[in-house]
């Protein structure tokens, strides 16, 4: 399906890179941006299909993704506002929702919902020339597609008051330090740095990919005893598949494994 503001390219070893891609506005987030990424995320929230790892980036130097556009939303009425924010929150939750893991490799600015994109990813990779924010309280609204959610998850709770009351900017040497970003790569070094971690992914167990990040996602929202549990079924989960025997033939034989998500 040809996309009007994302680029989609697939690889045979199971990558999806998806790139924003309005450089005009920054990647700037319009009605039509939530459409195509809630048509691109919402099928893989129940099965990955071949999809076995999903990096996100921005087109272009400048930007991952200027928040939402705000040209288009000037003039808005209540409910066409609300309506919109609608398509991003599906948009956004599918995303979180992704069965197979999702990187963001933020090649720049990202404010508002970009900040917001990607933090619904699984991790972000940065340049050195990227900034974040989440400025909404300046203009009169809040974060509202998970960033009062996933923004303390990252970096705790003062310090995400302080960030999304006061709207300022901080930069990815900060975030890193913050424990939002894992890695700060030169803006020349971020997508081969981004594509080898999401092709290393890629060489792994599918089914062992997806049950370990829903074991992780799923355990931090309950107690301790909880997610031992919610671990061991995910865990017995690997152990009825042929990945977990080619895995262990693999190694036996001291060859890499070749899994096919069975």
């Amino acid at each position: 399906m040809a996309h009007q503001t994302l680029q989609l390219e697939k690889s045979d070893d199971g990558l999806m890179r998806v790139t924003l891609h309005r450089p005009e506005t920054r990647n700037a987030l319009n009605t039509q941006m939530g459409i195509e990424l809630r048509e691109i995320f919402g099928p893989l929230a129940f099965h990955p299909q071949d999809i076995r790892c999903v990096l996100i980036t921005g087109s272009g130097d400048k930007a991952f993704c200027a928040g939402g556009d705000l040209k288009e939303r000037n003039g808005m009425s209540d409910e066409q506002w609300r309506m919109q924010h609608a398509i991003f929150e599906e948009a956004y939750y599918a995303i979180m929702n992704c069965t197979a893991p999702v990187i963001a490799a933020v090649n720049g600015s990202a404010f508002g919902g970009g900040c917001e994109l990607a933090l619904a990813c699984d991790f972000i990779y940065a340049s050195t020339t990227a900034r974040f924010a989440l400025p909404e309280t300046t203009l009169g609204i809040l974060p509202g597609c998970g960033g009062t959610q996933n923004l303390p998850r990252a970096v705790g709770e003062r310090r995400a008051k302080e960030l999304i009351l006061t709207g300022r900017p901080f930069s990815a040497q900060e975030a890193f330090e913050w424990g939002m970003v894992n890695r700060v790569c030169e803006p020349e070094a971020l997508l081969p740095a981004a594509l080898e971690t999401a092709r290393a992914m890629c060489a792994s167990a599918p089914v062992s990919l997806r049950q370990a990040k829903t074991a992780i996602r799923r355990g931090l929202d309950v107690d301790l005893r909880t997610g031992l549990a919610i671990e061991v079924e995910a865990y017995n989960r690997t152990v009825v598949t042929e990945d977990r025997l080619e895995g262990v033939r693999a190694f036996g034989e001291k060859r890499k494994p070749k899994f096919t998500g069975r």
